[in-house]
């Protein structure tokens, strides 16, 4: 079996094949990205730890929401975080149809948002510059479930926007971090020993 670590850059989508649209396989050698298939999601502008492998059943034992296995996302954010807005998302956001599960969220620095410009999307950029002593803010969030676009949403429930993510962890199992955006490594047995048995 093979299994890869990636570190998925911005602008790609998380798919095997995409008839307009650049895939995360797109980063590997054609023979190689033939055997593999990406373990979850990360959406098209999220960054960061991304599995790859020709283990059918692993998306099965480690991406099932009722595994309840943690994933630590790394954002940027417009707007301020206060003691309110951090007690609930980490006691659950009120979403549509349902309500999220107890979050973590640490790591909390203040920024001014002329700061953080070249994180920012290159079509959000100009409209956000226009007020540059605006509050922005980073943070670490732990979550347990693995809903479409969930970090952004609970942030957006607590009038936060972020424009930059990045997942880092999974579980127990984190990004190495001297591999850029696009690049990818095998896993070492002890990181797929940390990957199968997190929760």
């Amino acid at each position: 079996m093979l299994y890869y670590m990636f570190n998925k850059p911005r602008g790609c989508v998380t798919a095997c094949s995409d008839a307009v649209q650049r895939t995360v396989m797109d980063c590997f050698p054609t023979e190689l990205a033939a055997k593999l298939h990406p373990v979850g999601r990360l959406d098209k502008d999220t960054e960061g730890l991304l599995i790859l492998t020709s283990d059918g059943d692993l998306d099965m034992r480690i991406m099932q929401p009722g595994k309840h296995i943690s994933k630590t996302y790394f954002f940027y954010a417009i707007g301020e975080m206060t003691e309110e807005k951090k007690r609930r998302l980490e006691t659950g956001i009120e979403m549509a149809g349902f309500t999220t599960a107890a979050a973590s969220l640490s790591e909390i620095r203040k920024y001014r948002i002329a700061d953080l410009e070249r994180f920012m999307p290159d079509d959000r950029r100009e409209r956000y510059m226009k007020n540059p002593d605006g509050a922005a803010f980073s943070a670490s969030l732990t979550i347990y479930e693995g809903k479409k676009h969930e970090v952004k949403l609970m942030l957006e429930k607590v009038f936060c926007r972020v424009f930059y993510l990045r997942r880092d962890m999974i579980g127990s199992l984190e990004l190495d971090r001297s591999l850029r955006p696009g690049e990818y490594r095998a896993l070492t047995a002890e990181e797929l020993e940390l990957l199968t048995q997190s929760r």
